[in-house]
């Protein structure tokens, strides 16, 4: 994992990427996980995702604790 410095410009905070994380055009989505920030790309955001969801195995998520039935409700 690479680390970045964190700088502020102006009042805002900002991030100096390595030059192997470039973004192409003028702006990235951005997405708080926890603690963490995702920055996707605004062009091409899916692809990058359909990349990124081909490392997980084909056992991903195989086992999970996943209740056997939905509890009733009262209908509206």
């Amino acid at each position: 994992m690479k680390a970045a410095k964190i700088f502020m410009n102006g009042r805002s905070q900002a991030v100096r990427l390595p030059k192997e994380f470039r973004f192409e055009g003028k702006s990235v989505f951005l997405k708080r996980v926890g603690k963490s920030v995702v920055i996707v790309p605004e062009q091409g955001g899916w692809e990058s995702f359909r990349e990124g969801a081909c490392d997980f195995g084909e056992d991903f998520l195989a086992e999970r604790n996943q209740p056997e039935a939905f509890d009733e409700r009262e209908s509206f």
